[in-house]
């Protein structure tokens, strides 16, 4: 493009990252599984450190429903496809940015081609999609590669870092083949946030899992996507050792709190089955909640 400059663009960069880094940024590629509420601001927040290339999947269309807080959402979109409109965005940002689309969202049939090739895998899909999720972290795992989830509940979000060689995503989520999905929701809501600071002011009875709704916050999508961003970027560069599963934390700014945690079993810890019990009851039930115990780990 004329008048297209990558060091020009990413110039205010300098000082955060060095030159070299910079070009290595430019050379990298993620993998971005979702491109709705979180895995859209991701695929921004990346671009805009200068990261080259990406493979992004998602099978779905923005509708109404999303404007409240996904990125590619607005009244010119509506009915699209989201990889399309996120893949005209992030060029807008970088036309030289390297992009491997999958529009039929992720499946067990193309995860491995998904993630090959990457640097790094993000998961940016849809709270109830546990399946979808399950596979993708499968995938990162038996490619050797470093995968990063941060979940939007509230005003806050959570952050956890699955590396390809400790502790596994659902050795850590307790989830098995077989398990029923309600039951693979609990124990994936339980284990972002053991502490459960959202639940001071969230309201469970708008949590409905047969329609698959609940409550979500543009706050929270982008606080996740700095979470991701700046882990992303020690990562990439090499940095730091990331804390990895079964490290855990979770920020939430509207009560200006942050907790962060171990969970030497994961959710097989008897206070967090003890939560997933509670939770499950409540939910099905339809009553609000207040978050009952305090976490010891």
């Amino acid at each position: 493009m004329k008048g297209w400059d990558y060091q020009a663009a990413f110039s205010r960069n300098l000082g955060l990252v060095t030159a070299e880094e910079q070009e290595r940024l430019r050379q990298t590629c993620v993998a971005i599984a979702g491109m709705g509420g979180v895995g859209g601001v991701h695929l921004v927040t990346l671009a805009r450190l200068g990261v080259g290339a990406f493979h992004l999947a998602d099978m779905d269309f923005f509708e109404m429903a999303n404007f409240n807080r996904q990125y590619g959402a607005t009244l010119g979109t509506i009915e699209r496809s989201k990889v399309d409109v996120m893949s005209e965005i992030v060029r807008e940002i970088n036309p030289d940015v390297k992009l491997t689309c999958f529009p039929g969202g992720l499946t067990t049939e193309n995860c491995r081609e998904f993630v090959q090739g990457s640097h790094l895998v993000l998961d940016g899909i849809d709270f109830f999609a546990i399946e979808a999720r399950r596979t993708l972290f499968r995938a990162a795992r038996e490619e050797g590669l470093y995968a990063l989830t941060a979940g939007p509940l509230g005003f806050g979000s959570t952050l956890h870092v699955v590396s390809p060689r400790g502790m596994s995503f659902d050795e850590y989520f307790d989830l098995h083949d077989g398990m029923p999905r309600l039951d693979q929701l609990i124990a994936f809501v339980v284990g972002l946030a053991p502490r459960g600071l959202h639940l001071e002011y969230m309201d469970l009875t708008r949590v409905d899992m047969e329609a698959q709704i609940g409550p979500s916050s543009s706050i929270a999508c982008q606080l996740s996507s700095a979470l991701i961003g700046a882990e992303s970027l020690k990562i990439l560069l090499g940095r730091s050792i990331p804390r990895v599963l079964p490290h855990y934390s979770q920020f939430d700014p509207y009560l200006n709190r942050y907790v962060s945690g171990f969970l030497r079993r994961g959710n097989r810890q008897i206070l967090q089955r003890l939560k997933r019990w509670y939770l499950k009851r409540r939910l099905t039930k339809g009553e609000a909640m207040r978050p009952p115990l305090a976490d010891v780990s």
